[in-house]
């Protein structure tokens, strides 16, 4: 047995399967101290989604976790938009510096963008007197997301954005001899559906820091009268050919090849992948219409990691003032602080392991730069405090 097939600490957490349980610290659990806490950030990534490059920077975002689940196997992991966190284990520590290294450079060489990464073991968070607690969330079988407590990811954020814990940042640095200049695999990673457009009025974007998430939840979804807050729906999930992720998928993927070839081959199995599931067709165990609806039950739409919450819903329109009314209100009396962004769409970057075999998430964000501009509002609210 290879050690990417040895089963880690991460598969035999129970599993989540509904997000009301996500706020319930009983489903958490500690994560050993051999393991390592991997961060990435793109700094400017505000003015980089004000120049309309916010699938870019949603790609790599996602990179890091491509390229250490590619490394790793089966570890936890969150996308924030802009950033992401991710758990390695000790054996692969090392090369998992040279992997994000290899994920910088080709965020700066692909895409002009500055992707800050870190990796620290959890020994040095303890040290630090905080603390990694991990839950799985597990909406689709094989389709694992982790949910983050404990004030440890955001030290490792903070420091690695130079703006915590210089010593921290310090052990987290990965360095250019880090670097052995050969490409990243980011097997997996892609972005082929068009733009989640709102089939209830328009995507709201929120980012949070306050008390009981559980409760603050439940009263949204009631405030918006939805059934549920999130992004994704059959309606909403439809293919296109040529998808406007085809350059950026085949960048991730040529390596060592030319690009015009590796566009030419991503756009001939795009072309095919559109054919099957605007016809909806089966081949073998492969069924594009159950494809389709299992790509809704792994759709990602929120991440919660140490003092944030963040969601991404399709909300009626009606109800938007009424959701920023309450949240005012909290936030006068000092009991929390958010940030909001509203679009008429929400984007989606795909991890797709094996369509077969049920093995693939889909993180979703915000249309515009939802994250990204909703943390950026509550940066500014809590500068003010």
């Amino acid at each position: 047995m290879s050690l990417q097939d040895t089963p880690s600490f991460y598969d035999t957490l129970t599993p989540m399967r509904e997000p009301g349980q996500v706020f319930d610290s009983r489903h958490y659990g500690p994560v050993p101290e051999s393991w390592y806490l991997a961060v990435s950030d793109i700094k400017g990534s505000t003015a980089a989604v004000e120049t309309g490059q916010h699938s870019d920077v949603n790609f790599a975002a996602a990179a890091m976790i491509a390229v250490l689940n590619n490394l790793c196997g089966s570890i936890p992991y969150q996308f924030g938009g802009d950033g992401a966190v991710a758990l390695v284990p000790p054996q692969h520590a090392k090369t998992a510096r040279k992997a994000l290294a290899q994920v910088r450079r080709f965020a700066s060489k692909e895409f002009k963008l500055d992707l800050r990464v870190g990796l620290a073991p959890l020994t040095a968070l303890a040290s630090r007197g905080t603390e990694v607690l991990v839950g799985r969330y597990e909406p689709a079988p094989c389709s694992a997301y982790a949910v983050f407590l404990g004030n440890g990811v955001d030290l490792m954020e903070s420091s690695v954005k130079g703006r915590g814990d210089d010593s921290l940042a310090t052990l987290a640095m990965i360095g250019d001899a880090d670097d052995d200049g050969e490409a990243p695999d980011l097997t997996g990673l892609s972005c082929r559906w068009t733009p989640l457009r709102s089939a209830r009025g328009k995507m709201v974007a929120l980012v949070m820091r306050g008390p009981d998430y559980g409760a603050l939840h439940m009263e949204l979804t009631k405030l918006a009268g939805v059934p549920a807050l999130n992004a994704a729906s059959l309606e909403s999930l439809q293919a296109r050919w040529p998808p406007k992720g085809l350059i950026r998928e085949a960048k991730a993927r040529k390596r060592n090849r030319s690009l015009s070839l590796m566009t030419l081959l991503v756009g001939l199995e795009t072309f095919v992948a559109y054919i099957f599931v605007k016809y909806k067709l089966r081949l073998g165990k492969f069924s594009a219409e159950q494809y389709r609806r299992d790509v809704l039950r792994g759709a990602v739409d929120f991440a919660r990691s140490g003092e944030n919450l963040a969601l991404v819903f399709d909300c009626p329109t009606d109800k938007i003032e009424v959701i920023r009314e309450y949240l005012e209100a909290r936030c006068a009396r000092g009991e929390l602080h958010y940030g909001m962004h509203i679009s008429d769409h929400a984007v989606m970057t795909c991890l797709v392991t094996s369509a077969t075999d049920d093995k693939h998430v889909h993180f979703v964000d915000g249309g515009d730069g939802g994250y990204t501009k909703a943390a950026t509002q509550l940066k500014t609210r809590l500068k003010q405090t």
